[in-house]
């Protein structure tokens, strides 16, 4: 399987993440799957007092180095890695 579809393969995995996921864990996989997917942040930073959006952004630029394959290797890693605690914290 190449990379592309083991990363298309944990991102429908992610779904099944449980709702106990803290909103950091969250939100580090939406930057490396907007990296992964859309590359380095093409958007201004939203404004104060739209933090949810803000904090994505965030995420997003927090990962802008990384490369498309380094992006989705770390995705893959990051999912693993949650599913592997919640199966062990059920």
């Amino acid at each position: 399987m190449g990379l592309q579809e083991e990363f298309e393969e944990y991102a429908e995995k992610a779904k099944t993440l449980p709702d106990s996921t803290s909103n950091e864990n969250k939100l580090i996989l939406y930057g490396l799957y907007k990296q992964a997917t859309v590359g380095p942040v093409d958007t201004s930073r939203p404004g104060i007092f739209n933090m949810r959006d803000r904090a994505k952004w965030d995420a997003w630029k927090a990962v802008e180095g990384k490369s498309k394959e380094e992006a989705m290797n770390d995705y893959i890693t990051k999912v693993k890695q949650l599913l592997e605690e919640a199966a062990a914290s059920s």
